[in-house]
């Protein structure tokens, strides 16, 4: 029988929004009870449980309510109502700075997060080189952490939550602020704690993070649960949302990724020669992305020919993708390399690969191909590009759809 590490039932969070600051007073010292305040519900409702070894994504647009769940969860807010079980001991990144002491150095910072988990200075002192190997911030370690950056921030703040044998970890948005190299070693370590048994909530707007690294997932809407279930299910009705809820038609869609692309399109000049970045945290980067060709039909060999080059000695868990849209960015379809099983080139220099479809089953209509260069198992993403290529599937008229299904016809009297 599953051990259930996280209870949340008929979770309700309110708070009394006031117009003034005085008002609240008002309302204190009225004789007659007068209110003078809004009610505004951040969460209402919440069921949900937790099991030991589950690693839960929480999902949702700024303001549903996420982070003041993942607060109510670790202690920091009161529930207004409801039923909140935790059975273990929490570690958690919240927003960044939470639970530091600006004026302490990260060494004391360090000291000072064991002790509000309940940890002594003796059992902090046999962790405490493992958490500033990992944070890697250098002489800052013993420096106030008021000059941190946010990157510095995220990092301390990891390496303390996750070297401290938690129960349960919760991280809320904390690999947004790190570059990629940091990325992929809280990946790898949430990976090992996962492993040992450790329960995690991950918090994250990357869909595909949240796809890859957790077996579930909580869409929370407007202070409700939309949705709850498998991962790659709840990311998949999350992005349609995204994608859809708030635009009237097809033609926004459309519209909107066109000017998206637009803006993202930076021109370089490129002698086609292998070069290693200006920017040193670059690890990888697609250089070129050919199609065999731009006008096909059903039936016929589509080739994607992507190059890419690597800027390290070897990327391990090393990927590439490649996946078929509409213009309206439906997703058709997104094979990679790891789910497939096949072996790429992952050391440094130039590699190119072909991505083949001997029989394209899609009738007609426009299609674009986004390609992506990832590391574990498409969790992180290295480089990425967007509508890359376009093709028109043409035919002669001989069915009608999306897709040509094998199929037969029998007729029985």
């Amino acid at each position: 029988m599953s051990e259930v590490m996280i209870r949340v039932k008929d979770l309700v969070k309110k708070y009394n929004m006031y117009d003034q600051p005085i008002d609240r007073l008002k309302e204190t010292l009225s004789l007659t009870k007068k209110c003078y305040h809004k009610e505004f519900v951040a969460l209402n409702g919440l069921t949900f449980d937790v099991e030991k070894g589950d690693a839960v994504g929480i999902l949702g647009k700024n303001g549903s309510g996420k982070s003041t769940l993942l607060k109510m969860i670790t202690g920091v807010l009161t529930p207004t109502s409801g039923q909140l079980e935790i059975n273990g001991v929490i570690s958690a990144i919240l927003e960044l700075g939470t639970g530091f002491n600006m004026e302490y150095t990260g060494v004391e910072n360090i000291y000072l997060n064991g002790t509000m988990m309940g940890y002594t200075r003796e059992q902090m002192s046999s962790r405490i080189q493992d958490i500033i190997d990992f944070a890697d911030i250098g002489d800052f370690i013993n420096q106030p952490v008021k000059i941190y950056s946010s990157g510095m921030f995220a990092r301390l703040a990891f390496a303390v939550a996750s070297n401290v044998d938690p129960d349960i970890l919760i991280v809320d948005e904390a690999l947004a602020v790190g570059d990629t190299r940091f990325q992929i070693k809280c990946i790898d370590k949430m990976k090992s704690l996962k492993e040992k048994g450790t329960t995690i909530l991950f918090v994250s707007h990357a869909t595909e993070q949240i796809k890859r690294f957790c077996n579930k997932a909580i869409w929370i809407k407007d202070g409700i649960i939309e949705a709850q279930g498998e991962s790659s299910e709840i990311a998949d009705l999350y992005e349609d949302f995204m994608k859809y809820g708030t635009l009237d038609n097809q033609t926004d869609v459309r519209l909107k990724n066109k000017n998206q692309k637009e803006e993202e399109v930076v021109v370089e000049e490129d002698d086609g020669e292998f070069k290693m970045p200006i920017n040193e945290d670059t690890l990888a980067s697609i250089h070129e992305v050919k199609i065999s060709r731009d006008k096909i039909r059903t039936f016929e060999d589509l080739e994607v020919e992507i190059t890419y080059d690597i800027y390290r000695e070897k990327i391990d868990s090393f990927l590439v993708g490649a996946a078929i849209y509409t213009p309206s960015r439906d997703y058709i379809f997104g094979p990679n390399t790891y789910l497939e099983k096949v072996e790429i080139p992952n050391t440094f220099g130039r590699h190119k690969v072909i991505y083949r479809i001997p029989r394209i089953p899609l009738l007609g209509g426009t299609y674009t191909i986004d390609v992506g260069i990832f590391t574990d198992e498409s969790i992180v993403n290295l480089d990425y590009k967007t509508a890359i290529c376009e093709f028109v599937i043409a035919n002669k008229y001989f069915s009608e759809g999306k897709f040509y299904i094998e199929h037969e016809w029998k007729v029985i009297e």
